[in-house]
C-alpha cells in the first residue's frame, strides 16, 4: 500500500509506485468542490510520448460513486472527483515500473493505493 499526500500530488505531482494487476485507488477530497486526478506516463525529454513510453493508462476502470468524466488514452487518464471519500479500481493491461508514471491532482486530494 502506498499513500500520497495532497502536497505531493498537487500541481506537477509525484512519481507512482509500480503499477500492475488490479489496484484500488482511494481518494479523499475534503474540499467543498470537485477536483481532478491525472495518471500519466512519464514523458520523454522532448515532452511527448514515444515508443518507449509506458502505456500506464491502458486497462479496465471500475468507478464507484463520486467520479465523473473519465477520459483515457494509452498514456494518460483523468477523472473528476467529487467531495468525500471515493474508491475506483484499475485492472492494468501493462506493467509500469516504479517512477514510470506520475500521479497529479488539483485541489486538496490525498490518495491511498492498495
Amino acid at each position: 500500500m502506498a499513500s500520497y499526500t495532497a502536497g505531493k500530488l498537487y500541481g506537477s505531482g509525484t512519481y507512482a509506485e509500480a503499477l500492475s494487476g488490479t489496484k484500488s485507488f482511494e481518494f479523499t477530497n475534503p474540499s467543498s468542490g470537485s477536483a481532478y486526478f491525472i495518471l500519466e506516463a512519464v514523458r520523454n525529454n522532448k515532452g511527448s510520448y514515444d515508443s518507449t513510453s509506458n502505456k500506464v493508462a491502458e486497462g479496465t476502470y471500475a468507478l464507484g460513486s463520486g467520479f465523473d468524466s473519465l477520459v483515457t488514452s494509452s498514456y494518460i487518464a483523468g477523472v473528476v472527483i467529487e467531495p468525500g471519500i471515493h474508491v475506483m479500481s484499475i485492472n492494468f493491461d501493462n506493467v509500469t515500473p516504479t517512477s514510470g508514471s506520475l500521479l497529479r491532482t488539483t485541489g486538496d486530494i490525498s490518495l491511498n493505493i492498495n
